[in-house]
Order: structure tokens, then C-alpha cells, then sequence
């Protein structure tokens, strides 16, 4: 957020981003209301941030970059600045975990394998890098060397991903990688076609070779991970470990307050104290239900449709629908806890053209 007030400081914000800016006034009602909610224990700043920074973030950021002009080369160097640090992240994974197969002992989330931080987001952050120098092999790889290169970090990710043993961020990625696919396949020519087919086949053998050894490593547990069982080979009883429960309760909260909602932070409180399962939401939009209540559910209607009303207008931005789906995806699984699903839902607001990147100027106006 801070880089992107520096931003607005020297090109301003996008006039038109009314829906964002009703979007940022709905999210008021409940932090109010969690200031006279909140237990006298709780630490009431450190809550109410902890559960509202990230749709902030998405307002702010969307004010920014709403309509806002860019060329498809820019782009494709923003995407490029969001993969390098995650090449760092999978580099230090590397080091962290030498060894694979001490510390993948059964099909739980590892948070050995994920640095020793948050398997979820880790996962999260990896599945975005697969999908990044994934798509730089197919829009940014103009000579065989630099496909190979490419081909090497996109496939390091994915390992490093899958062996979090965390599922949500790498079904995020493949998918965005099929959507981008789907979208270029759609708008090639015949002779665009058969060069994505032959990428296709690429992937597709790359990343068959990356899960054989992915499985090898793991003893299996990664195939077992993935079809949702134990180590012994028993299928689970909850297919998404126990979220499902935290979903139906913060529906059943926002069906008691269906207004205003509960307050901002508060929702942890009721949980505990209804079921005593004292758990973090990891669903975003139950959250913005139990909290917000209807002003929660207006607030979702304008996150998701305001992007579709852009891609009908500028059907250009091959990135859009990816983006959108990598936000919606990620907030269901991972809630807002990082700044990633935020930033990149605001680059699906860009109006994305053909061309070069222009020259800077200190006085650019307001597009």
C-alpha cells in the first residue's frame, strides 16, 4: 500500500474506480462496530488489521490501477518483478530442505518442506510463480535457451509447491496456466495454434516428468496428498481438512447478523465461544458474511463483477480472467493473509493495449 500512495503521489488514481471506492465505505460499518464487539482482552488495532488489511489493500491497489492504460510488454514486466522473488523463495527452500524424504512423513500440510512458514501461503506464492514463468515460456521465451530456462524455474516451483503438501495454491496455478492456454488458443490463427500445441505437449510431458519425481521423492504420499488420504491410503473424512466446518459456521453467524455482520475480528470470538474451536477463517467470502453481513455480500458483488464488466469492454487483456480466477481461488482456501491476492486482482483492472512501453514522464496525468 505504501508504494502504491507513492504511486498515486506522482500519476494520481483512476477518477472512474467509483465501485472501489464504495467498495473501501461498505468495509466501515463492521470495523466500527468490532471497537465496541471485541473482548476486553482481545488486542483491538492488531484484530481489526489483521482481518481488514488485506481487502484494504485490494481498494487501495484497485484505485490505482482501475482502467488505468498499460502496454502488454509492462505487463509482462510487473509479472516478471513478482516472479523473481519468488525465485529467492524457491532458492531458500532449496537450502532449507535438502532432504525431502526425512520430512515428508505423511500427507499433512509440511511446514518443514514450506521453510519453515505457512504452508497454505507458501503454496500460494509458488503456484502464482509456476503460472508466471510458465506463461514467460509461451509470451516471453524468443530463443530455445531462454524457453529452457524458463522450463527449469517453472518446474523448480512446481516441486517446491508440491511438496508443501499443500493443495490449494498449485490447483490455483494449474488452472491459471489452462486458462491462459484456453484464451490464446481461442485467439490464434492456424499457424498459432500448432506452435501452442507443440508447448503443450511441452508442458504437458515437463510437468508429467516433474509429478514422477515429485512422487518418487515422497515415497507416493504426494499421489495419496492429492487423492485426499492418509498415509495409510484411507480416504479422509473431510476433503478440505476441517475448512468446510468453519464455513458453516460463519454462515450460520452471518444468517444471526445478517446486517452489518458481527464486526471485524469478531467472528473468531463467536466461533469459540459457540464451538470452542478457536481456528483463523480461511475462507474470505464466509469471513466477509459472518463480519460484514450484507454489506460483506455487496462488497463480493462488486470484486467480481466489476473485472468481467472490464473484459467485455477490452476482451485484449489475456491475463484478466487468470488473475480474477488466482483471487477468487486463493481467498477461498487462504483468506487475505497476503498481499499477493490483492495486488494481483488490481492488475486485472489495467487496460492492457499492444505496443512498447512509452517513456516516464514526473507529469504524467490521469489516464
Amino acid at each position: 500500500m505504501v508504494f502504491i500512495f507513492i504511486g498515486m503521489y506522482y500519476s494520481g488514481f483512476s477518477k472512474g474506480a467509483i465501485p472501489y471506492w464504495s467498495f473501501l465505505m461498505l468495509l466501515v460499518p463492521s470495523v466500527v462496530i468490532s471497537t465496541f464487539v471485541l473482548n476486553f482482552e482481545t488486542d483491538i488495532r492488531k484484530s481489526i488489521a489483521f482481518n481488514i488489511s488485506g481487502p484494504v489493500c485490494l481498494g487501495v491497489a484497485s484505485l490505482y490501477t482501475f482502467r488505468r492504460k498499460i502496454s502488454l510488454d509492462e505487463m509482462n514486466t510487473i509479472l516478471l518483478s513478482v516472479g523473481l522473488p519468488i525465485i529467492s523463495c524457491m532458492v531458500y527452500l532449496t537450502f532449507y530442505t535438502p532432504n525431502v524424504r526425512e520430512i515428508i512423513t505423511g500427507t499433512g500440510s509440511n511446514y518443514e518442506a514450506s521453510g519453515g512458514y505457512g504452508p497454505n501461503q507458501v503454496a500460494t506464492i509458488l503456484g502464482l510463480g509456476m503460472f508466471i514463468f510458465f506463461s514467460r515460456i509461451i509470451l516471453e521465451s524468443r530463443t530455445k535457451f531462454v524457453v529452457l530456462l524458463n522450463l527449469i524455474i517453472a518446474l523448480n516451483i512446481s516441486y517446491r509447491g508440491m511438496i508443501t503438501f499443500s493443495r490449494g495454491g498449485m490447483v490455483t496455478g494449474f488452472l491459471m496456466i489452462v486458462l491462459l492456454l484456453l484464451f490464446l488458443y481461442s485467439k490464434s490463427n492456424y499457424t498459432g495454434r500448432v506452435k501452442l500445441n507443440y508447448i503443450i505437449v511441452l508442458v504437458t510431458l515437463a510437468m508429467m516428468a516433474t509429478w514422477g519425481y515429485t512422487s518418487f521423492q515422497t515415497g507416493g504420499l504426494i499421489d495419496k496428498r492429492y487423492a485426499n488420504q492418509d498415509a495409510a491410503g484411507r480416504v479422509k473424512e473431510s476433503k478440505f481438512t476441517g475448512r468446510e466446518e468453519l464455513a458453516t459456521n460463519e454462515f450460520d453467524t452471518f444468517l444471526k447478523n445478517p446486517v452489518f455482520g458481527v464486526g471485524v475480528g469478531k467472528g473468531t470470538e463467536v466461533r469459540k465461544a459457540e464451538t470452542g474451536i478457536d481456528a483463523l477463517s480461511h475462507d474470505e467470502i464466509t469471513r466477509m458474511l459472518a463480519e460484514h453481513g450484507s454489506l460483506g455480500i455487496l462488497c463480493l458483488l462488486i470484486l467480481f463483477f466489476t473485472p468481467l464488466f472490464l473484459y467485455l469492454e477490452n476482451k485484449f487483456n489475456m491475463y484478466l480472467l487468470c488473475f480474477v480466477c488466482f483471487w477468487f481461488l486463493t481467498i477461498n482456501h487462504a483468506a487475505m493473509r497476503t498481499a499477493a491476492p490483492a495486488f494481483v486482482y488490481s492488475l486485472s483492472l489495467l487496460n492492457v493495449h499492444f505496443g512498447h512501453a512509452r517513456p516516464k514522464r514526473a507529469n504524467d496525468s490521469l489516464e
